[in-house]
């Protein structure tokens, strides 16, 4: 009891707020590059506007593309709120606006799904709550008065958020393919052969040996690291090296700067504080104290809850009989980064009594969304769903909707995935066991 007590008071304490400014600052900042490079490229329309159907997730069919000038709507606001997190402006407003329009778009389409979009709707979520806008801000601006301090769970909670993601991760990768085959990075390291001076090591097998064995021990102990005073510069600085180069190796878009910066967290509040004063100084944005820093009782019952739920969800594959990397059930949300070359050919036949045709996908699908969708048995069977109505609107009484799909996994041949005369428009949508996917043993 008396230890528990300790680690309570220890959790309660006053320190500088200073690690939550700068998370805030440089998380509003990358938000802003991220959302406008989104806008710039065109994915608005090309993956939200122009598709005729989008996969949904389980219990959030509710949430559907709106139409042009509401999706372009959506993301000014998103756009908006990222600026004005970067500035400490409305502060609350403009984290709960974030939260909610990135995440609502993250919900649209299944097909968009990345580890890094997951990350950043919690790391939202958890803004809402953290006294970030306190300091630095044309919040504090506006009154007149700034607050220095936070309590130290406060700033713990990011700091697991962060370590969650990376011991998972690494978890993941204790797999024999991962191992003992260095698959899939001996698949995709030699596409890079072209790069100067590291190029031609990437053709190597034992530097795939190398990558994985690495990749793994670094996801599952850079949190430690990080976290002790002797190691963390070092650690630090191979956070570093380490994003860089998954960045120059991988197209994974903004995700290794997300990390890059947002293990920042784990620097002493001390430490930032001098960082944060010496930037004040310079700009003159001295104001005077606020109060101390409250302590809530219902907050810490939130992170509480919050801290639970992400500690289960990564283990719910668990549930499922056979292969997570096959079916795929569990996969998703689950801190599962980069650990498979899976691709799929998906034939979709509609009959009806005496008639049967062949399905043309590009008719209903981009190419995108049937590459993702011939490899994940829900998305296959929500695309079944959807053919079975068009087909009844096109006249057909009873369409019965079959697949012939065959999927390789980390370069083995190609092997039947579905059942092949399984009527899928029959099967209900849901969090059940797929015993219609074939065993990959």
């Amino acid at each position: 009891m008396t230890d528990l007590k300790s680690i309570w008071q220890y959790q309660k304490r006053e320190v500088s707020n200073a690690p939550l400014v700068l998370f805030r600052m440089a998380f509003g900042i990358l938000m802003t590059a991220s959302v406008v490079r989104f806008m710039i490229n065109g994915w608005v329309e090309e993956f939200y506007l122009t598709p005729s159907f989008h996969f949904s997730y389980y219990g959030f069919e509710w949430v559907q593309v709106l139409p042009k000038y509401g999706m372009h709507v959506l993301f000014a606001l998103m756009l908006i709120s990222a600026v004005g997190i970067a500035l400490g402006l409305l502060y609350r407003i403009s984290t709960t606006v974030f939260f909610l329009s990135f995440t609502y778009v993250e919900l649209i389409d299944q097909t968009y799904y990345l580890n890094h979009y997951y990350f950043v709707s919690l790391i939202a979520f958890l803004l809402i709550w953290l006294p970030a806008g306190e300091r630095f801000s044309v919040d504090a601006w506006w009154r007149g008065t700034v607050q220095k301090t936070c309590r130290f769970y406060e700033i713990a909670t990011l700091r697991f958020q962060v370590a969650v993601l990376y011991c998972f991760a690494g978890i993941a990768k204790l797999n024999p393919d991962w191992l003992l085959k260095a698959l899939p990075l001996k698949i995709w390291l030699p596409a890079n052969s072209h790069i100067p001076i590291i190029g031609a090591l990437l053709t190597k097998s034992w530097v795939a040996y190398f990558f994985s064995w690495f990749g793994a021990l670094y996801d599952l102990t850079i949190p430690f690291f990080l976290s002790m005073r002797y190691t963390r510069w070092v650690a630090y600085c191979s956070v570093i090296v380490f994003h860089t180069l998954t960045a120059l190796l991988f197209p994974i878009g903004m995700f290794p700067y997300v990390m890059i910066l947002s293990t920042l967290i784990f620097f002493p509040s001390s430490q930032q504080e001098k960082w944060l004063s010496s930037i004040e100084r310079k700009l003159s944005n001295e104001l005077p104290l606020n109060s101390i820093s409250t302590f809530s009782k219902a907050k810490v019952l939130l992170f509480v809850c919050f801290a639970l739920v992400q500690l289960a969800m990564p283990w719910r594959y668990l549930a499922y009989p056979g292969s997570v990397f096959w079916h795929e059930q569990g996969y998703r949300f689950s801190w599962r980064v980069m650990l498979m070359e899976k691709m799929g050919q998906a034939t979709f036949y509609i009959s009806d009594g005496n008639r049967k045709m062949i399905v043309d996908n590009s008719l209903h699908l981009t190419p995108q969304q049937e590459k993702m969708m011939a490899t994940q048995p829900d998305m296959i069977l929500q695309y079944a769903h959807h053919l079975k109505n068009i087909y009844k609107q096109k006249g057909m009484n009873d369409p019965k909707v079959t697949v012939d799909a065959y999927v390789t996994l980390n370069g083995r041949r190609s092997r039947r995935f579905i059942e092949e005369q399984k009527d899928l428009s029959q099967l209900k949508e849901g969090w059940k066991h797929k015993d219609w996917v074939l065993s990959y043993e």
